[in-house]
């Protein structure tokens, strides 16, 4: 069915492509090119002018063929950024059938491996015949840099009834049915300068006024769905003067809204507190980047899924993901979406590698949902 050899040149062709995240304008004209010479309507968005980012979102069509009136349409979604280091990749296949780079740079194959999968599955639909519905193929800009092109995308674009992320760690057959929602923090606590050899009783140290705030957060894992950290504090300053100004920079994540938002509530309570004690302000702003997801294996999307895994012979599980994905951004527009995962390890590293078998299976999965997704509008 899958056409081994054509897919393994398909994915180097790809990764080979420059695309650090905010630099898609390259790949974005390959893809859209394959697209169009495999018969799909692809639309660009405008995401590129909403982020900054080289290019915008895309969003491809492959008509119905052969399928019932009621086949729902569906969509993959992947994203055409990488990470640094980037540029200039040099993929090699092992003889133990693992493709890595020269190990200067990352591979890539988060996330050019499910973009491969989607060329090659299509090939395989339309040289088989195989009987589908409207399916959506949407290739997503920045989402390494924050999800940013998932969420500058209009909601109205979306055809589809429910999806699947090809963007996940893991064996081919996990399946990740949560990821929480995240909130990105600022805070400014402020405190009164002076002289700190003169009269240093004078002012109010914004150093100690933070560091008290912070030893007064509950911070790391909380519970199972729910971590806050602070990551970056700086209250820069001349030496022989009290600090009076320190910017904290944080995040809080949880599965369950209300959790995330007793969370910011919270740290916002400890910094006003302190503040109040020591008799000065502080600033707190919270932005909740990417709302959070929640299914589990009663769920439709899910069950289908695991059905179409299982046909193809793998074992299948689900679990909650620690991380954000595109997959959260689509829930938030009321389509239901989970994450597969395409069994790349290491990412995000130069250690980064996938295995030929798992490139295949992913093809093979998104050929075996679509074939599910029709059997069921029988």
């Amino acid at each position: 069915m899958i056409q081994q050899e054509r897919l393994i040149k398909e994915f180097i062709e790809l990764v080979q492509v420059d695309s650090v995240t905010q630099y898609e304008q390259e790949i974005s004209v390959v893809l859209q090119t394959k697209f169009k010479e495999l018969g799909l309507s692809v639309q660009t968005d405008d995401a590129a002018e909403k982020t900054g980012h080289g290019a915008g979102n895309l969003i491809c069509m492959l008509e119905a063929s052969g399928a019932p009136e009621s086949t729902p349409c569906i969509f993959f979604t992947s994203h055409m950024d990488t990470v640094a280091p980037g540029n200039g990749i040099k993929p090699q296949i092992g003889e133990d059938g693992i493709i890595r780079s020269d190990g200067t740079t990352i591979l890539g194959s988060d996330d050019k491996a499910g973009i491969a999968a989607m060329f090659e599955a299509i090939r395989v639909l339309k040289e088989q015949n195989i009987a589908h519905g409207p399916i959506q193929f949407v290739i997503t800009v920045g989402e390494e840099s924050g999800l940013k092109g998932a969420r500058a995308m209009d909601p109205s674009v979306m055809k589809a009834e429910f999806g699947y992320a090809l963007d996940s760690n893991g064996e081919i057959g996990e399946i990740a049915v949560a990821a929480p929602a995240r909130a990105e923090i600022k805070i400014v606590m402020y405190g009164k300068s002076a002289h700190a050899g003169v009269n240093p009783e004078d002012g109010i140290s914004a150093i100690q006024v933070a560091s008290k705030a912070v030893s007064r957060m509950k911070l790391g894992r909380l519970d199972s769905e729910t971590t806050a950290n602070i990551g970056s504090f700086s209250g820069l300053g001349p030496l022989n003067v009290v600090c009076d100004r320190v910017l904290l920079e944080a995040e809080a994540r949880s599965i369950v809204q209300s959790k995330l938002e007793a969370q910011l509530a919270a740290m916002e309570q400890a910094c006003k507190d302190t503040a109040a004690d020591f008799g000065t302000t502080c600033d707190f702003e919270a932005d909740i980047v990417y709302p959070a997801f929640m299914h589990d294996e009663t769920s439709p999307v899910v069950k289908l899924a695991m059905k179409a895994l299982e046909g193809m012979g793998c074992k299948t599980s689900t679990f909650h993901s620690g991380g954000g994905s595109d997959a959260n951004i689509f829930n938030g527009m009321g389509i239901p979406t989970v994450n597969l995962a395409v069994g790349y390890k290491e990412i995000h590293t130069t250690n980064e590698h996938i295995a030929v078998s798992d490139l295949v299976k992913t093809a093979e999965a998104v050929v075996a949902i679509v074939r599910e997704v029709t059997e069921q509008a029988k």
